[in-house]
């Protein structure tokens, strides 16, 4: 596939809208409210520049980017207040595939970047992939990401025998039964694409400018075929197969159909950024996100812990399909897709009857290191 043609969060405002299903990505965003914001302020104090430029790349069709960049601005704000100097303008720069949904992040901008009379607030949409150069040189102070660096630039080279045979039958992405082939396959893909990533923003970032990025990632140890860093996909394959059994179409369309996303380990984000040799790790860890993760409860047992994980289950497959409806479209057929997703909620129903109802991310803030005189 095209990802940079077919690669897109549903948008709109309907009920399989990203904008009314983005709930997990709101929850991954607030739990490093705290650290963003603090890294945010020390680009801020790092120049003290008269505009502060800030770049949200993968910044969707929901509000998600647009409170992300509010809550910086008043970081900075509150800064500026605390140290008796006027705040600088901000640029807000919006960036993410041509396809997306740009309009209804324009929508909400008077709502969510409401400018007070002391506030000086400008936001433009950069459309672009960002494995790819998107700003002029030395231009940028802040860069943020929130759930979108796990997907690829492509779908991974080499998952294919010599006859041109898929060899991650039956899946849609990396799962127990992967041949080692296909997981060297998705970890290069992820290495070249992530270190072109640090490369670009290096050459767009000021010296001491900082950059946050948070996407799905692996716990310290764990290997990318574990049951929790693919139970989404592998859920999403059973119920594709399941259809293909009772002949909706050819297993030969899961067969060929390969997910252009890569959960990495902090072991192999630090790996990358270390070879890159741009920026400083300044945090990097890997944390928990669930819908309940603000509040930390759990519900009854029995019957009213099933409708709790249900209720789980539903926002997931909600979630999944508001992300990845786009691919499967493409590759398989529109009409298909309520069957698919009503079977994949089953699925997910059960597996979290089992297992906890979170997924893993990975958090890394960066500092531009200063460029070498000549």
């Amino acid at each position: 596939m095209d990802v940079k043609q077919v690669l897109h969060m549903n948008g709109g405002s309907g009920d399989t809208s990203y904008a009314r299903n983005s709930t997990i990505q709101s929850i991954i965003a607030s739990l490093k409210k705290e650290v963003r914001q603090s890294e945010a302020v020390e680009s801020y104090r790092s120049s003290s520049p008269d505009c502060l430029k800030i770049a949200e790349l993968g910044c969707s069709s929901g509000k998600n980017a647009l409170l992300v960049a509010s809550e910086i601005i008043d970081a900075v704000e509150q800064n500026c207040l605390r140290e008796g100097c006027s705040p600088p303008d901000f640029l807000i720069l919006l960036n993410d595939l041509p396809s997306n949904d740009f309009n209804s992040v324009f929508s909400l901008l008077s709502d969510q970047l409401q400018c007070e009379p002391r506030r000086n607030c400008f936001a433009y949409g950069v459309p672009g992939s960002f494995y790819g150069r998107l700003f002029p040189s030395q231009s940028l102070d802040f860069v943020h990401s929130s759930s979108s660096l796990h997907w690829l630039s492509q779908v991974p080279r080499d998952i294919c025998d010599q006859l041109n045979a898929p060899l991650n039958k039956g899946k849609l992405y990396i799962s127990k039964t992967t041949p080692d082939e296909v997981l060297e396959a998705y970890y290069s893909q992820f290495e070249e694409d992530f270190s072109h990533f640090l490369k670009c923003r290096a050459e767009e970032m000021v010296d001491g400018g900082r950059m946050m990025l948070t996407f799905m990632g692996r716990r310290i140890g764990e290997e990318a075929h574990s049951s929790e860093s693919c139970y989404h996909w592998d859920l999403l394959a059973q119920a594709l197969m399941d259809m293909t059994n009772e002949g909706f179409f050819p297993k030969e369309k899961v067969d060929s159909f390969d997910a252009p996303y890569y959960a990495p380990s902090v072991e192999e984000v630090k790996k990358v950024v270390l070879s890159q040799g741009c920026f400083t790790i300044n945090v990097l860890e890997a944390f928990a996100a669930s819908w309940n993760a603000l509040q930390n409860d759990e519900s009854g047992n029995g019957e009213e812990n099933r409708e709790y994980k249900a209720g789980h289950a539903g926002r997931m497959a909600n979630c999944v399909r508001a992300v990845a409806e786009s691919m499967l479209v493409s590759h398989f057929e529109e009409h298909i897709m309520e069957e698919v997703f009503n079977r994949y909620q089953n699925l997910l129903e059960d597996y979290y009857l089992k297992n906890k109802p979170q997924v893993t991310n990975v958090v890394v803030s960066l500092v531009r290191n200063p460029r070498k005189a000549l």
